[in-house]
Order: C-alpha cells, then sequence, then structure tokens
C-alpha cells in the first residue's frame, strides 16, 4: 500500500438504487410518500417525550434519543437519493463523498451503541428492580449517552482514516445510490485486502458481536420475566419483544452488508435502502405503536393543540 495518499479524483458518479426509469420513478414516489408521513412522526415522539413529565424514566430518554438518532441518519442518504432520481447525472464530491461516508458511520454506530445501552436499562429494571432508580439515575444516563455518541465518533473516524488512505487515481463509478465503504474501496488504485480485513473488523465484527450480545441479554431477561406477576410479565414481554424487532431490523442489514468480503449481491442495493432509509424512520414508531404511555402521551399532545 502506498504510504502517502495519491488520490486524483474529484468526483464519483452514483450508478443509484435500478437503471430502469419506471423502476425509478417508482421508488421515488414511494419513498417520499414514505419519508413526508414517517418523519414527522419521528419528531412527534421526540416533542412528546421532552413535553410529558410522566416520561422522565431512562427508557423514554431513550427512545427520544433513538427517534433523533434514526430522524438525522435518514437525512444523510434519504434527500440525496430523491434529488438524484430527479438528475440524468448523479455526482457527489470526493469530499462530499467521505463526509457522508462519516456520518453515516457516526450515527449508525451511535444507534447501535443506544440499543445496548437501551438493553443493559431494561436487564436492570426487570432483573434489579430494587437498585434500578439508583443505577440508571440522571448522572448514569448521560454518561452512558456520551459514551454512546465519543463510540459513534470513533468507530466513524477509523473507518475514514483507512479511506483517507488509499489512493483513487482511476475510475470513479460508484454502483450504489450513497457512498459507502465497501463500494469506495473496490475503487482504490492500490491492493486494498487489508484494509478490507480491517473495515471487517471494525464494522462486521463490532456489530455481529453486539447483535449477539444483545440476542444473549434479551433471553436472559425473558427467562427472568417468566418468574413475574401476570401483568408485569406482560409488559416486560411487551417492551422486550419491541426491543427485539429493532435489534433485527438494525442488525440484520447491517450484518449482510458488512460481516463479508467486499463482493457486490444483487440484494445488495435493497438491502442498503431498507437499512439507511426505511428501517430507520421505522424503528420508533415501531417502539411508539407498542408502548401505551407513549400512545397516550401523545394522543392528549394532540388534542391539546386541536383544542387550542
Amino acid at each position: 500500500m502506498e504510504s502517502k495518499n495519491s488520490t486524483v479524483v474529484t468526483e464519483f458518479i452514483l450508478l443509484g438504487l435500478t437503471q430502469s426509469q419506471d423502476a425509478q420513478l417508482l421508488v421515488f414516489v414511494l419513498v417520499l410518500i414514505f419519508y413526508i408521513i414517517i418523519l414527522p412522526g419521528n419528531f412527534l415522539i421526540i416533542l412528546t417525550i421532552r413535553s410529558d413529565p410522566g416520561l422522565s424514566a431512562p427508557l423514554y430518554f431513550f427512545l427520544g434519543n433513538l427517534a433523533f438518532l434514526d430522524a438525522s441518519y435518514s437525512f444523510i442518504v434519504a434527500p440525496r437519493m430523491l434529488a438524484d432520481f430527479l438528475s440524468k447525472k448523479k455526482v457527489i464530491s470526493y469530499k462530499g463523498c467521505i463526509t457522508q461516508l462519516f456520518f453515516l458511520h457516526f450515527l449508525g454506530a451511535g444507534e447501535m451503541f443506544l440499543l445496548v445501552v437501551m438493553a443493559f436499562d431494561r436487564y436492570i429494571a426487570i432483573c434489579r428492580p430494587l437498585h434500578y432508580s439508583n443505577v440508571m439515575n440522571p448522572r448514569t444516563c448521560y454518561t452512558l449517552l456520551l459514551a454512546l455518541w465519543l463510540g459513534g465518533f470513533t468507530h466513524s473516524i477509523v473507518q475514514v482514516a483507512l479511506i483517507l488512505h488509499l489512493p483513487f487515481c482511476g475510475p470513479n463509478q460508484l454502483d450504489n445510490f450513497f457512498c459507502d465503504v465497501p463500494q469506495v474501496i473496490k475503487l482504490a488504485c492500490t491492493d486494498t485486502f487489508v484494509v478490507e480485513l480491517l473495515m471487517v473488523s471494525n464494522s462486521g465484527l463490532l456489530t455481529l458481536l453486539c447483535f449477539l450480545g444483545l440476542l444473549a441479554s434479551y433471553a436472559v431477561i425473558l427467562c427472568r420475566v417468566q418468574g413475574q406477576s401476570s401483568k408485569g410479565k406482560n409488559k416486560a414481554l411487551s417492551t422486550c419483544t419491541t426491543h427485539i424487532i429493532i435489534v433485527f431490523l438494525m442488525f440484520g442489514p447491517a450484518i449482510f452488508i458488512y460481516t463479508r468480503p467486499f463482493r457486490a449481491f444483487p440484494a445488495d442495493k435493497v438491502v442498503s435502502l431498507f437499512h439507511t432509509v426505511i428501517f430507520p424512520l421505522l424503528n420508533p414508531v415501531i417502539y411508539t405503536l407498542r408502548n401505551q404511555e407513549v400512545k397516550a402521551s401523545m394522543r392528549r399532545l394532540l388534542s391539546q393543540h386541536t383544542v387550542s
């Protein structure tokens, strides 16, 4: 590998999701409708949690942050993708590509760590209820929040540092609708075996270990729930089931994309679409629809503004 970056490529051409004009139009309309309907719902969740003193528990504090992270994550790819559908030449500058890649992994890793924190919160609440208020105090919650942001930043800066070290001097066509590590690395004018190995370790292995750890933790929680009263058991089961659904939505596509050698598969673009646009917006909504307290608070907030 060259010790000095000899990049001469100043922009990348995005080949997009599909070359079919009819398919592009269909995806554009569906994603736009989905975006317009679901994105305000994420901000409504944040507003509801912030405005209701009854939703001050750590569970809702982390849910509000999940909604914020997911809404922010969706802004990285979706708006540009929608704009590119209307453009004949889909071009992104080298700096713009690196910036998109940085925020994609920064917020993505942050959300991954947030799901780990939420699992820890549920473990303490269900398995150590008498210690919950002492362990999950406001200081601990903010410390965990800071830690997950720093973890996401560290993960992303490593990805970007490895990319910036690579020379790009030839082809500049990215076979995707956004910039991500697997496609960008393949355009480097050097042997990328070591870099790919480091990337798989940084993204793939980390994602897989977090996923397996989360499944194990929820398995322990569900075993402990069996001995609780019927009311407490049902509430805990509902909460944990929602968390597990979100874990699969978040980690499933990430594992598919990052835990294997960077070779193209036919399903890559579809999986990436769900991973970067659809699932991030759905996660908080899925959680809210299964949480009676948040739904009741949201109805009160909407009725207040409707009456006024």
